[in-house]
């Protein structure tokens, strides 16, 4: 009878009734998801931070790390989402865009690394709990920002043959520089310009931490709740790199260590660092297997399908098989008429060389064998190796490897302190109380 006679009220007072709700409903909702951040006038909702801790969570616990207290994973993931949304943000006014179709194609071509379709590689998402959408606006921003790292410091980054001659003569000098070594790290981080009471007890923390560390004190679960660089909630895992293959104020410390080591604090301009020397291992000689190969391309267009265009192949590679000359044939149907002058030649070419598809229809080739139509992006293509040779590319290799080091040690120490910078230059306010 109760619930009869509250249906017969006055519409007003349901009306009034359906407002108390929503306002309820409203407050309950801001309290929930209150701003926890301001980055230069934009907000870091409680919802965002806690997803991306849902995320953070699942992935320590995928790798069977030590979970850190609420508190500091809170600190840590709110400083991560804080860096990153500054440099969307410098994205944006820098006017770095990036096209649904470049999205689809990175996605897909993850998939195929994977050995997946992107439809396999969407339900193993979902099998891990992860939605698609997800993985997709995460990729969308590291994109975007290494679009930004990219525009701000790799196009300014420059190694001259005169530092990889410095190298090998200053830190190869035994040619044990391309050595392998998988590095943790720890920063604790000094502001630019910090006063010397301030450096010195980012020093005492960095001491105190080393000793701890030496003592048995888990690095992974270390580097999560005290770091305070980008890697922090990776548990300060750099991954394997080469011997020389880090910053130029670490040198000297992991020439010197041995699997397991801690290194003592190394001073830079963003702070205190400790390295720990996780697994080490040796590289050997390096050849490489070059291929003096030739080829017919035939384009598609408005008249010329794919079914014509293998069509036409298949007929050269008869003639081909009856007797015509390879060189002829590519000279007067060839639509690639940078070669068809030279009779199809590509020359001698390496594994980089090359397109994907036609690379691996060209290893599976034997000398002197025409391979049927293959197709890359560029059409379709008949294909002859005549000769292979393996040969030592050791120095050539060891020189591109020491400048790829400079280079990524050059964009390591300028993105460190790009983003340092960035981070105590904005405006930024976090409301402690919410957290």
């Amino acid at each position: 009878m109760m619930y009869f006679n509250v249906l017969k009220k006055p519409f007003s007072y349901l009306v009034l009734l359906f407002g108390l709700i929503v306002v309820s409903h409203n407050t309950y909702a801001e309290v929930l998801d209150r701003m926890v951040a301001n980055v230069e006038g934009e907000a870091i909702l409680e919802s965002e931070l806690q997803r991306e801790i849902a995320t953070i969570v699942q992935r320590i616990q995928a790798s069977n790390t030590a979970m850190p207290p609420d508190y500091v994973l809170k600190k840590q993931v709110l400083e991560k989402i804080i860096v990153e949304k500054l440099q969307r943000q410098l994205a944006e006014k820098a006017g770095i865009n990036l096209s649904e179709e470049m999205l689809n194609n990175s996605a897909t071509d993850i998939a195929q690394r994977n050995n997946m379709t992107l439809e396999q590689f969407k339900q193993e998402l979902q099998k891990q709990g992860l939605s698609y959408q997800s993985f997709q606006d995460n990729m969308h921003n590291e994109i975007i920002i290494n679009q930004l790292r990219g525009r701000e410091i790799g196009d300014r980054i420059k190694v001259t043959d005169r530092e990889i001659e410095h190298f090998i003569e200053t830190e190869d000098k035994g040619g044990e520089g391309m050595g392998q070594y998988h590095l943790g790290h720890i920063l604790i981080a000094v502001k630019e310009g910090a006063s010397s009471s301030v450096i010195q007890k980012a020093k005492n923390k960095a001491d105190e931490l080393v000793k701890a560390l030496r003592s048995g004190q888990d690095f992974t679960k270390t580097a999560i709740s005290d770091s305070e660089d980008e890697n922090a909630l990776k548990g300060g895992d750099l991954g394997w790199q080469t011997k020389n293959d880090v910053a130029t104020f670490f040198v000297d410390a992991v020439s010197k260590m041995k699997e397991g080591d801690v290194s003592d604090p190394i001073r830079s301009p963003s702070g205190f660092h400790i390295i720990k020397m996780l697994e080490m291992k040796g590289v050997g000689a390096h050849t490489i297997t070059k291929s003096k190969v030739r080829h017919i391309l035939i384009k598609t267009n408005e008249l010329i399908d794919d079914a014509e265009a293998q069509k036409r192949l298949l007929a050269l590679k008869q003639r081909m098989v009856d007797g015509d000359d390879f060189a002829t044939l590519a000279r007067a149907h060839s639509d690639d008429k940078g070669s068809a002058l030279k009779g199809g030649s590509l020359d001698w070419v390496g594994p980089d060389d090359l397109v994907k598809p036609f690379q691996e229809a060209m290893e599976k080739l034997a000398i002197n064998e025409i391979s049927e139509p293959v197709q890359t992006q560029f059409g379709w293509h008949l294909i002859q190796v005549l000769e292979r040779e393996s040969k030592d590319n050791t120095n050539e290799f060891k020189k591109n490897q020491i400048r790829d080091i400079i280079r990524k040690r050059k964009i390591e120490e300028e993105t460190e302190l790009w983003l340092r910078r960035l981070r105590d230059e904005s405006s930024v306010e976090i409301y402690q109380d919410r957290l």
